[in-house]
């Protein structure tokens, strides 16, 4: 399936920029007709996965967080990566109640699995995280 646009954001692990992130994904996801729900799912994966990389990957240090967006045919793709902590244990991250950080939910994870149609997390302690966020639709012939 050939790619018809992408995009890709760098910025420094600030708070502040977490809700760029969002709306970014948000006008990006807009380009195809899908329902206000659906552009709102986007919207909370994007938040948590940009989120973690600015709370947990740099935790007390700072440092850049790369956004891709790509929007194939049938489906748009969020790559999520920054160059953080990493993650020791995937699977133990991707429970509900885990948290590193005993102030935080810890649902991040499920969140983007239930608002998405595929999650992968890629981590290497001390060299970051990419999580990558897949939403499926219906090509619509019409457009």
């Amino acid at each position: 399936m050939g790619m018809k646009n992408h995009l890709k954001m760098s910025f420094p692990s600030l708070g502040e920029n977490v809700g760029i992130a969002r709306i970014t994904a948000a006008s990006f996801a807009a380009q195809l007709d899908l329902t206000l729900n659906e552009i709102e799912d986007i919207k909370v994966a994007i938040s948590e996965a940009v989120s973690n990389a600015v709370i947990h990957g740099y935790a007390q240090t700072s440092g850049q967080v790369e956004v891709t967006m790509n929007l194939y045919e049938d489906k748009l793709e969020f790559i999520i990566v920054d160059h953080g902590h990493g993650i020791a244990d995937i699977d133990q991250a991707r429970q509900p109640a885990y948290s590193s950080d005993p102030e935080r939910m810890g649902l991040g994870f499920v969140f983007m699995e239930s608002f998405m149609d595929q999650l992968e997390i890629e981590s290497a302690v001390g060299q970051g995280t990419k999580v990558r966020l897949v939403k499926n639709f219906v090509a619509n012939s019409s457009h």
